[in-house]
C-alpha cells in the first residue's frame, strides 16, 4: 500500500484547505516543487498533484509548475487533477510527464466524458469521487449531486478507469481518521484499485488501512498529516510495507 502525499497549488504555493473550502486554507511551502522534492527525497513513490486554482476555474491554471515538478522526478508516477474538464487538458498533462490524470468535476456531471477519455488515453485516466455523506460533490467541491459514490465506480470501472480515488469531504483536511467503513464498502464493489483520501492522522490509521488493504485498497492519500508532523512519510511506508508483506505471507 502506497503512501501519497498531497500537494495542492493555489496562487503558486502549496496549501491544504479544510474540508475542500477555499476560504480555509493554511500555506504549507511558498514552492510546490521544493516540496515535491521533500517528500521523494523521504521515501514517496507516487505523487498527487491537484490544481486547486483549476478546480475552481475550469481550466489548468498551473501547469508550468507541474511540468517543472514531472521534470525534476522523471522517475516517480505523478497523478494530476483539478479543471481536467476536456481531452486537450488530459494531452496536456501527459505530455508534460504525468502518469496519470484525475477527472472530478466531469466524471460526475457528464459520465460518458470517462468512457471516451479512456478510449482515448488508456491505462491513464484515474477518476476522483469525492463524496459528502455518500453523495458525490463537483467544482472544488462547492455543489454537491444526488449520484451515489458506489454506484458511480461501477461505471466508471466498466469504462476501463485505473483506479479510484475516493475522498470522504468532511474528514479532508481535519485530522480526524480515514472513513474506512466507506472505502472498504467501495471496494467491495469493484475490483480495480481504490486509493482513499480524507482525514489520514497518524499511524493508527496505517495499521487499520493495512487491516484492509486486501480489500482493495492500493494507497492512501496524505497532506496535512505530515506537513504538520503529525505523521511521519518514511515510517508511514515502511510501517505499510512492513504489514502488507506479513499478510501475504
Amino acid at each position: 500500500m502506497l503512501i501519497i502525499p498531497a500537494i495542492d497549488i493555489k496562487n503558486g504555493k502549496c496549501v491544504r484547505l479544510s474540508q475542500g473550502q477555499m476560504d480555509k486554507e493554511t500555506i504549507y511551502a511558498d514552492d510546490p516543487v521544493t516540496a515535491a522534492h521533500r517528500w521523494i527525497e523521504a521515501g514517496a513513490r507516487r505523487l498527487h498533484i491537484v490544481d486547486l486554482d483549476g478546480a475552481v476555474n475550469g481550466v489548468p491554471s498551473n501547469v508550468d509548475l507541474i511540468h517543472e515538478m514531472v521534470a525534476a522526478h522523471p522517475d516517480v508516477p505523478i497523478q494530476v487533477g483539478g479543471g481536467i474538464r476536456d481531452e486537450d487538458t488530459i494531452q496536456t498533462y501527459l505530455d508534460v510527464g504525468a502518469a496519470y490524470v484525475i477527472i472530478g468535476t466531469r466524471a460526475v456531471t457528464t459520465p460518458h466524458f470517462v468512457t471516451d477519455a479512456c478510449l482515448e488515453f488508456p491505462g491513464h485516466i484515474i477518476v476522483g469521487l469525492d463524496a459528502r455523506n455518500g453523495k458525490l460533490a463537483t467544482n472544488g467541491w462547492s455543489k454537491l449531486s444526488h449520484h451515489d459514490a458506489n454506484d458511480m465506480a461501477v461505471r466508471f470501472e466498466h469504462d476501463g478507469v485505473a483506479a479510484i480515488i475516493f475522498t470522504d469531504i468532511s474528514r479532508d483536511g481535519m485530522l480526524n481518521n480515514v472513513n474506512i467503513e466507506a472505502t472498504v464498502d467501495l471496494c467491495k464493489n469493484i475490483s480495480i484499485p481504490v486509493i482513499a483520501s480524507g482525514g489520514l492522522s497518524n499511524l493508527d490509521d496505517i495499521h487499520a488501512l493495512c487491516a484492509v488493504s486486501e480489500e482493495g485498497i492500493f494507497g492512501v492519500i496524505t497532506g496535512r498529516a505530515i506537513y504538520e508532523g503529525t505523521l511521519d512519510l518514511a515510517e508511514a511506508q515502511q510501517l505499510a510495507d512492513t504489514i502488507c508483506a506479513d499478510n501475504t505471507n
